[in-house]
């Protein structure tokens, strides 16, 4: 007999999450209720211009938060004034999908979102009209898997949750209902 896993966060949205999304916005069919469908993780770095070993140590770490292999992204063109050319690599990029999407938040939001500094909750300005939320993170150290010891520079990243709310209010009540921290909770 083989048992097979499934995240935590996904166990919940079947069972908790869908229910109470259902009874909030009084949806007709259970098709309607919004679901995450992708976290995408991207970093910029601009030093990596004039370094190239940055870039590769960004690609490493950022595999390693995410458990994915990371894509480096490369400029689309040139910008004397940041002495950038066109196709230089100038980020890293990750996109999770189904359980690695889902292990990937549970860790973010037991782990990493509490070991940030002074960390009063998420700002809930960072949705686009269209129901996706990003938000900012200044340094990658709060993920445990990070060895402080082997970073040679703090970068921050994005991190955007895309889901198939229409609107902004459905998102919010979505990444509450994950257990995402936001500064005004009682809305």
């Amino acid at each position: 007999m083989t048992t097979t896993y499934v995240p935590r966060l996904k166990l919940d949205y079947d069972a908790k999450i869908k229910p109470a999304m259902i009874e909030k916005f009084g949806y007709k069919n259970v098709m309607q209720v919004p679901k995450l469908l992708k976290i995408c993780l991207n970093q910029g770095v601009g030093a990596a211009v004039s370094d190239k070993k940055i870039i590769d140590q960004a690609l490493l770490e950022m595999t390693t938060i995410s458990g994915q292999k990371a894509v480096g992204t490369k400029s689309k063109k040139d910008i004397s004034n940041f002495k950038l050319r066109k196709n230089v690599p100038i980020g890293a990029r990750v996109t999770l999908r189904g359980e690695r999407m889902y292990e990937f938040l549970d860790r973010l939001i037991a782990v990493s979102l509490p070991r940030v500094r002074d960390f009063a909750g998420l700002n809930d300005k960072g949705f686009d009209g269209r129901g996706n939320y990003t938000m900012g993170i200044t340094e990658q150290i709060i993920f445990p898997e990070i060895v402080i010891e082997k970073v040679s520079r703090i970068n921050g990243m994005d991190i955007t949750f895309v889901t198939t709310a229409p609107t902004d209010e459905e998102c919010l009540s979505l990444l509450k209902e994950f257990g995402l921290p936001f500064k005004n909770q009682n809305k």
